[in-house]
């Protein structure tokens, strides 16, 4: 099965099918957070370390990066953002813009292989964008609309990854350097929504070769209790086949369910990192008392 290599200047990233899963940190991204969006305009970037410390310790394996601030200059805004989550963090970053010109000064100023935040099937996006996927050596995500715009239709959004996983072949650039969002819609108002993603993430695989992604926490959007709703979304969606997520690593629940997902997919060996991070600590002073009740030989 197919493995994608991302990686940053001393540390290296698998998402793959037979691999667990991958958790891409969602927090450094300035859309709804008027507050940061302020902050990175002015150049504090205080709030960023913060955030970019916190997910890897909760257990983030690669950090999207968003610069997008109206009025802002946004290529220098990005790149001095990368800059700066490279010197205090040692996993890879998920270069994401919208903007061709901040996703290359992204790319320029990452030491690594990215993983480049996205493609679609836009006919001038293709254009754009495939051409810096080669020329920098990193993956990227293929988002599954194209100039029509998003169809319910999935069967559509299969032949859009097609298109673009068939262009970027056309630009040298391997499946396995092709990671497919299918595109998870708000479920309060298309009731399919869910199902449609697993018919998705079960046939991409199969028939493209491509290891899958998406941002969680679309399918929630309008409702109350997103997080409950996001946990089982992310859950049945391992279990259907998807190899990663942009996601919060902040909500506890959510890690949880992805960690316990990776055990029943055979992905978590012994339970080794279940138990690590969920292994009930002892009792304040069990250790002392059992190596006095100890027989000496």
């Amino acid at each position: 099965m197919t493995d994608t290599v991302i990686s940053s200047k001393s540390k290296e990233v698998v998402i793959g099918f037979e691999r667990p899963f991958a958790v891409i940190g969602e927090r450094i991204n300035p859309t709804g957070r008027k507050l940061l969006a302020e902050e990175m305009k002015a150049g504090d970037y205080s709030r960023v370390e913060a955030d970019a410390v916190a997910q890897v310790a909760a257990g983030a394996h690669i950090l999207d990066v968003n610069a997008g601030i109206p009025l802002a200059d946004e290529p220098a805004i990005l790149a001095e953002t990368i800059r700066l989550v490279q010197s205090i963090t040692d996993v890879p970053v998920c270069i994401d813009s919208s903007i061709v010109a901040a996703l290359e000064a992204g790319l320029d100023a990452y030491e690594g292989k990215a993983l480049l935040n996205s493609v679609t099937g836009e006919e001038e996006r293709l254009e754009a964008v495939l051409p810096l996927v080669k020329k920098y050596g990193c993956a990227v995500i293929a988002i599954s609309n194209d100039d029509s715009g998003i169809s319910e239709d999935i069967n559509v959004r299969f032949d859009v990854a097609k298109k673009i996983v068939e262009r970027a072949q056309d630009h040298g650039i391997p499946a396995s350097d092709v990671v497919v969002d299918p595109l998870v819609m708000p479920i309060g108002a298309i009731n399919s929504a869910g199902k449609q993603v697993m018919a998705l993430v079960e046939r991409l695989p199969n028939e493209l070769k491509v290891n899958t992604t998406c941002v969680a926490s679309n399918l929630s959007f309008g409702l109350t209790k997103r997080n409950g709703l996001n946990t089982a979304f992310i859950s049945m969606a391992i279990a259907a086949g998807m190899t990663s997520a942009i996601t919060n690593p902040l909500h506890a629940e959510i890690m949880q369910s992805i960690r316990g997902a990776n055990v029943i997919m055979g992905h978590d060996p012994e339970c080794m990192d279940w138990i690590a991070n969920y292994r009930a600590p002892a009792a304040e002073g069990e250790g002392r008392r059992r190596r006095r009740g100890r027989r000496r030989g």
